[in-house]
């Protein structure tokens, strides 16, 4: 194996996150596409569609809510640089409380409507 295949496998096993720079594996318990960061739960805005990694647009998503869809919990994102709104599963190893503290924020203000956000699935997040 060359090098260059060498360094393209390591990429696809883990990455820097664009908001603490903390080196995340891409591996982890409760998701197949993990594009968010586990310390502080930011995300890069990488997907058109779940796992897809087409998106163009590579702004910073902060996480600013939780929901609950088919009995699993969730995070949203919003995109910093063009607003998109998506919703990414909470793995196994993501930090609580990061999670607690977002949940906090929304008991004193709402970010934005909840209702009708896509899941990736076709079904609205409520």
């Amino acid at each position: 194996m060359s090098r260059r295949n060498n360094i393209l496998s390591e990429c696809e096993l883990s990455f820097i996150c664009i908001n603490c720079g903390i080196t995340v594996a891409v591996s982890a318990e409760g998701t197949a596409h993990r594009n968010h960061c586990p310390y502080c739960l930011w995300s890069r805005h990488v997907d058109l569609k779940t796992g897809d990694r087409l998106s163009i647009c590579r702004g910073r998503m902060e996480p600013v809510s939780i929901c609950e869809t088919k009995g699993e919990w969730s995070l949203i994102h919003r995109c910093e640089k063009c607003g998109s709104l998506r919703i990414n599963r909470i793995a196994g190893d993501d930090n609580k409380e990061e999670m607690m503290k977002i949940l906090a924020r929304l008991e004193t203000s709402v970010p934005f409507a909840c209702e009708g956000i896509d899941n990736n699935n076709g079904e609205a997040c409520v």
